[in-house]
């Protein structure tokens, strides 16, 4: 334990985010706890957009209470924003997001609809059983998520699937690629081969 009373892995993985949120202009570096905890998640909110208040509480290794006074107070400063999704609250950095892309980072948090969304940008015209069998998932589960990205204007199902703003969607994924997991980074390798340049 530190004398601060936070034991050492969580003060090394708090500095190591705070490094990143002091990079940001809204946030200045500090030397109390308070001020570098604030600093973490700012810094965690930029490489993991759209991570929902448990993901923050667990990877930062920060308690309940703590986890809900930072993230008001970052608000209130204008430093973070959040959007409901569901039963979720998910954050992002204030103002660097539009409405979709916060959409979409939430759906590609979340695996079957993110194997979904990659499976469609490496084959636009994926059926409804390619979709199932990429994302190891039943034909109704495939539905049922394609469905909610219709809604959130993400998908179109009006002929077959068809992605709304894959450019988007392929940077965001490529972006935060190791934010997302290992099917996100696999695909982040092969990226480059699905970008057409027009001549």
């Amino acid at each position: 334990m530190t004398d601060g009373g936070i034991d050492e892995g969580k003060r090394a993985t708090l500095r190591r985010f705070a490094a990143l949120g002091a990079a940001t202009p809204l946030v200045r570096l500090s030397t109390d706890d308070a001020s570098e905890t604030r600093e973490a998640i700012v810094g965690y909110l930029a490489t993991t957009p759209g991570a929902h208040f448990s993901k923050i509480r667990d990877d930062l290794q920060l308690g309940t209470g703590e986890t809900q006074h930072h993230l008001r107070k970052l608000e209130a400063d204008g430093a973070i924003e959040h959007r409901k999704d569901g039963e979720y609250k998910r954050y992002f950095s204030a103002g660097r997001f539009s409405a979709f892309e916060q959409r979409a980072l939430g759906y590609l948090r979340r695996e079957t609809p993110r194997k979904t969304l990659i499976a469609l940008l490496r084959d636009p015209d994926a059926s409804g059983g390619d979709l199932a069998e990429f994302a190891g998932v039943s034909r109704s589960a495939v539905s049922k998520h394609a469905a909610e990205l219709e809604s959130a204007g993400v998908l179109s199902r009006s002929d077959g699937y068809e992605l709304r703003r894959p450019e988007t969607l392929l940077t965001l994924l490529v972006r935060y690629a190791d934010s997302f997991g290992p099917d996100a980074v696999a695909f982040a390798g092969d990226a480059d081969e699905l970008v057409r340049y027009d001549a």
